[in-house]
């Protein structure tokens, strides 16, 4: 048994690995301008992550719409608004299908 729980973290070390070098790859290509290839790399990690079954790791998950896929960059492909109307959050908007996202923020006491 210890024998496979090794193997199990090792395998998903090496899948966060992965992920991040495809994000990574995904933000640059983003920056030339090439969307569809960033998006397929976004497919290929969140697929990683699934075969893997571990949760797709947090500082990513907020950079990728859930509506259309794409992987944001704020200020080029989405904009942030911080709105305190009912509740202070963030507001993040996909320009490519207009989708929005809001994100709590906490109060420290």
């Amino acid at each position: 048994m210890k024998l496979k729980k090794k193997f199990l973290e090792k395998s998903k070390n090496i899948a966060n690995e992965r992920i991040d070098i495809l994000m990574n790859f995904a933000q640059k290509e983003l920056r030339c301008e090439k969307k569809e290839r960033s998006k397929n790399y976004v497919l290929l990690s969140k697929k990683i992550a699934m075969r893997m079954r571990m949760p797709f790791p947090k500082e990513w998950r907020r950079r990728i719409c859930k509506n259309c896929g794409s992987f944001l960059i704020y200020g080029k492909n989405s904009s942030v608004r911080i709105k305190s109307k009912n509740y202070s959050h963030v507001v993040i908007t996909c320009l490519e299908c207009k989708h929005i996202f809001r994100i709590p923020i906490k109060k420290s006491k």
